[in-house]
Order: structure tokens, then sequence, then C-alpha cells
């Protein structure tokens, strides 16, 4: 426990963190990677005379409006409405209910069976293109049996964190698997996927010299962590996405004794593009910068035999971290970092965030486990999920449909209206029954809406057909082929 003290007692730490806690205002709206105002270094505090009413510091009117237009748009200055009562916000927050109201809420959807390309909503079948299981693998027999041994053997929970009681050796026995299959020195498993990147980037930007150097488009969960580094006294900088030369200038710009972390998705979990990984490297080596690779949407998509974004370019080697979850190709929920040994061992003792969370059960780690060792063994899974989201993203694209720059298992299928999106997503499931995820702003940016698909190795040629039908007439209808 005195690791943990000692964080606690760094005095730039606890100042630096009280500044955040006392002006909100620090706090990015919904999605950072949208928030056009991240400083590059630390804003000013705000006084105490200033108005209770405030977002970011300014004076609002946010009332909470009937209108759903109206209240869509609220959505963007909500979460940094200030004053002296902090569920005033809450109370404000009208757009859920008035989609409600008219039928058309997309979110939190209870869903009675999941099980692979299908799953049934309301007692209706479906055709599911809203999943993150790309290999199909959270039915395999052989996965499911690992789970089921797992609870039999060691129970349901470890009751603790890994620092204390809640390390056990199946933990360790994957971590020397993983290692040995990515080529790294060390790995280290986690709760989920979100406390990988939380807890790398808060334990690594630890101080007033460090710099969070990110693609703008990078998951939510490493702003996150970004963010504690800046309660740290850590600066956080952005570059334009997926542009290496953008990345250039920016670390050119850093001061000579700063560090830098350059954070990027390996797969953009929203636009399904692979990052140039290989043209980063150069870069991140010119600037003595280190680079941070999260591959959750990469493992088992990309790469030989899976092995994601890095491996894909022949750069694995010179990729600092690789990181990534279990509730994707491997069909469970958790989190993996590949890196060198002395860089992990700092984290886990490092890291609250992983020190004071309680490890991954034991089921968990036994099915993604297994997951692990079924993707290696039924090496078509990879080939079928290929040749289903190249057959899907060049049969929309023949439409008409807008896909951006898609190049793997994600296809997202630009509206560019947020309440054209709704309704699309809405016929889809209701009418054709076809399960999307609709994206719409402040989730994305404005104007960048859009019906989110994936596929998976298990879906069959009929189930794509029955999608693209459904596609081309709720396309037509809505104007957008």
């Amino acid at each position: 426990m005195r690791a943990a003290e000692g964080l606690l007692d760094a005095r730039t730490r606890v100042q630096e963190a009280w500044k955040v806690l006392t002006n909100g205002h620090a706090l990015p709206n919904i999605d950072p990677a949208l928030d056009e105002n991240i400083p590059e270094t630390a804003p000013s505090p705000v006084k105490a005379s200033e108005p209770k009413a405030r977002t970011n510091g300014a004076a609002v009117s946010t009332k909470g409006s009937d209108d759903m237009d109206e209240s869509m748009k609220e959505r963007t200055t909500l979460a940094s409405i200030g004053g002296k009562d902090v569920f005033d916000k809450a109370r404000k927050f009208m757009a859920a209910d008035n989609a409600r109201k008219m039928g058309i809420y997309p979110f939190f959807r209870p869903l009675d069976l999941n099980d692979g390309p299908e799953a049934v909503i309301d007692g209706r079948r479906v055709v599911m293109l809203g999943s993150n299981n790309y290999l199909g693998l959270t039915t395999h027999p052989k996965v499911r049996e690992a789970a089921k041994l797992a609870i039999d053997r060691f129970g349901t929970s470890m009751t603790g964190s890994r620092l204390v009681n809640g390390s056990m050796k199946l933990h360790e026995e994957f971590e020397s698997k993983l290692a040995a299959w990515m080529g790294k020195e060390s790995a280290l498993v986690f709760t989920t996927g979100y406390q990988v990147n939380v807890a790398t980037c808060s334990a690594l930007l630890s101080n007033k010299f460090s710099v969070a150097v990110l693609d703008r488009n990078v998951h939510a969960s490493l702003y996150d962590g970004a963010r504690l580094g800046q309660a740290q006294g850590t600066r956080l900088v952005r570059y334009r996405h997926n542009d290496p030369e953008s990345l250039d200038r920016t670390l050119e710009k850093l001061e000579a004794d700063e560090g830098a972390l350059v954070i990027t998705d390996g797969v953009f979990s929203a636009e399904g593009e692979i990052a140039k990984v290989d043209q980063l490297v150069p870069i991140v080596k010119k600037h003595g910068a280190r680079l941070l690779v999260d591959d959750a949407h990469a493992l088992g998509v990309i790469g030989p035999g899976g092995r994601g974004t890095a491996h894909s370019f022949g750069v694995s080697d010179q990729v600092d971290l690789i990181g990534g979850t279990f509730s994707k190709s491997l069909a469970s929920i958790g989190g993996w970092l590949v890196g060198e040994r002395k860089v992990l061992d700092y984290i886990r003792h490092f890291a609250p965030s992983f020190m004071f969370a309680a490890a991954a059960a034991p089921p968990q780690v036994a099915a993604a486990m297994a997951a692990f060792e079924v993707m290696q063994e039924e090496v078509w899974r990879m080939e079928k999920l290929r040749e289903n989201f190249t057959y899907m993203r060049d049969q929309l694209r023949g439409m008409g449909f807008e896909l951006g720059h898609t190049q793997t298992a994600v296809i997202p299928i630009f509206i560019r209206q947020d309440l054209r999106t709704i309704m699309m997503w809405r016929d889809l499931l209701e009418e054709h029954g076809i399960y999307t995820n609709p994206f719409i702003s402040p989730g994305v940016p404005p104007k960048s809406a859009m019906l989110r698909t994936s596929y998976m190795a298990t879906h069959e040629r009929p189930h794509l057909d029955r999608a693209l039908e459904a596609f081309r007439v709720v396309g037509k209808k809505y104007g957008v082929i």
C-alpha cells in the first residue's frame, strides 16, 4: 500500500487534481474527441464571482425543450451546465424522453437473446449488424465450456484486486501466452478494455513534463486516461485524424524537456479505418517519443494470424505498447496490454484504476483464453470475416452509400443528419428486422451522423443479402441513395 500512498503524496498531483475538481470547466462535453476547445495548456481558473450557471465558464439558458429538434441540439450544452444543484442538468435533459414518446429512442434496447449473426428482440428474430463479435465465438462450444469449467473450479469471482488477493495463475498463464504470441516481453491482463487505456495513460502521463499526443478520433477511454494525466500536470494535444504529417508538426512544437506518448487506435471504432502505423513509427522515433496503439477492433481482424495493426505493417517490434479488449474477437470481457516488462510493471504499481479495481473473474479469463486458442485453430473465421465485410462494402458502395475510408469489419453508412439517421434505424429494425447502431451528435461530429454496421465470420450470405435489400429500400425512401 505504500506505493499507492506515494501516488497521493506527490504535491503537484494533488494541486493539479484539485484545480480540475474545483474548475469543472476543464472536463469536455460527452465525447472529448468532438471538443474543439481542448486546451494545450491548463485553463485559467474560474473566479468565484462568476455566474452560477455556466457552460465551461459561460452563462447558459438551456431550459429543456419538449421539441424533438431543439432537445437534440441541447444535448451538446447540457453536460457543462454549472450551478448550485448538480442535478439541474439531468432534469433539463429531454431528448431521450422526447424520443421515447415518439417511439424512436435507439439506445439501451434490451435483447432477449443474442446468439451471433442473429438476435431476438421482443420475441422477434433479427439480423445482427451491431455487434463486435467479429469471429462469432461468443457461442462457440469450447468457449462456453471453458467458462463453465472455470466457475466449477474457481468460482464466479476473486472478490479483490490483483494487487492483493485477486491475482491467479490463470491470469499469468494467459499473460504468458499473449506476450509470446504478440512477440513482446511481457503482458498484463485487465478487468476491462476501458481500464487498459485509463490505467496505462494515467500511470505514464504523470507530471508536467509529459505530453499526451492523441489522434483526435481515438476512443473515449484514451481521452479519459489522458484527462487523468492532465490532473497531474500533463498537457494534452491532438493531431489531425490519421495524418502522419500533422503528428510530425505537433511533435516539432514540444519543448526540449517534454516527453510525449503518442496515442492512436489501430482500427478506428466508428470509421473502420486502419491507422497508418507504418508511417507513424518513424515520426515517433524521430522525436524520441513513445507509441501506444489500441487494437481493440484489430485483434482477430487484421494482421498475420489476427495479431493486429502493427503486425499487419511489419512494425510490431517498433511499437512500444499495444493494448486491447477481450470483448470483441475474444468473446468475453476484460483487457490486455503487451510491451516491455519494466514498463508494464510500472503501470501495475502506479495505476490506481488497475491497483484498486477487482480482478478479471475466472470465467472471463478462461473464456477469452479459449477464444484465443480457437482463433488460432480455426483460421477460416478470419478469412470468412474478410470475405463478408468486403462483400458488404462493395455492394453498399455500388448502391451509392457513402462509407468513408473503411477497410475492416466496421462499415459506417454516413447519413449526415441526426433525425434521418434515427428514422432509418427504426425502419431497418421494425420493418426489415435489421439491427444497426445509430451514431448521432454529440457522439460523432456535426453532420457526421451514421449507421454503424459491423460484420462477423458467422454471417451467411442470406443474412447479408437480406440486409442489403433492406438498406436499398430504406436508403431510397429517405433520399440517401
